[in-house]
């Protein structure tokens, strides 16, 4: 898997994860929609842990910086 995220990208990411674990924590969110931006969080984690997002990968994006 080659990297396909630039580290704005990445940090966006995280970002929104911890939103939306802290608006689940102050029970901000509920019932699906808890569920559904539970895992939606965890995936945006996961791809900005490791830099690949096959969502990219299969739509021909990258948001590395070009050096």
């Amino acid at each position: 898997m080659k990297k396909n995220m630039g580290t704005i990208d990445r940090v966006i990411r995280i970002l929104l994860a911890i939103v939306v674990i802290v608006l689940y924590m102050n029970d901000s969110i509920t019932g699906v929609a808890a569920i559904i931006l539970g895992i939606v969080a965890f995936i945006f984690i996961v791809t900005s842990l490791i830099g690949y997002c096959p969502l990219y990968a299969a739509c021909k994006i990258s948001t590395l910086t070009k050096s």
